[in-house]
C-alpha cells in the first residue's frame, strides 16, 4: 500500500494518531515553550523532509516542523522563510503518549 508524504499516521503502543489531531498541540506547545525551538531562516529552497532530515536523520519527521512553525502541509519553502524547529523530539513523543 501507498502512503502519501502528505499524510503520516505515527503508533505509540496500540494508538493511531493522525497528524492533524497533533498539529494544533504541538504548535500551541510551541507557542507556550514547552517544546523548545531552533527559530531558523530558510536561506534556499528547501523543501522540509530534507530539513527533518538534516535536523532528525529521518525525512518522515516533516510533519513535526510544519506543525511547529504553522505552516500548513507545504513541503517546499521559499527563501526568507523562518521554520520553527522543535529540538526535543521526547516532549512530542509525550504529548503523543498522553
Amino acid at each position: 500500500m501507498a502512503t502519501s508524504r502528505y499524510f503520516f499516521q505515527p503508533v505509540i503502543g496500540n494508538k493511531f494518531y493522525t497528524t492533524s489531531d497533533l498539529s494544533s498541540r504541538i504548535y500551541n506547545e510551541v507557542d507556550t515553550g514547552v517544546i523548545p525551538i531552533v527559530l531558523t531562516q530558510v536561506t534556499s529552497n528547501k523543501r522540509l523532509d530534507v530539513i527533518a532530515f538534516e535536523t532528525y536523520g529521518d525525512s518522515s519527521l516533516w510533519w513535526i516542523i510544519a506543525a511547529a512553525s504553522g505552516i500548513g502541509w507545504s513541503m517546499q519553502l521559499t527563501p526568507g522563510t523562518y521554520i520553527r524547529v522543535p529540538t526535543d523530539l521526547s516532549k512530542i513523543y509525550e504529548m503523543m503518549r498522553s
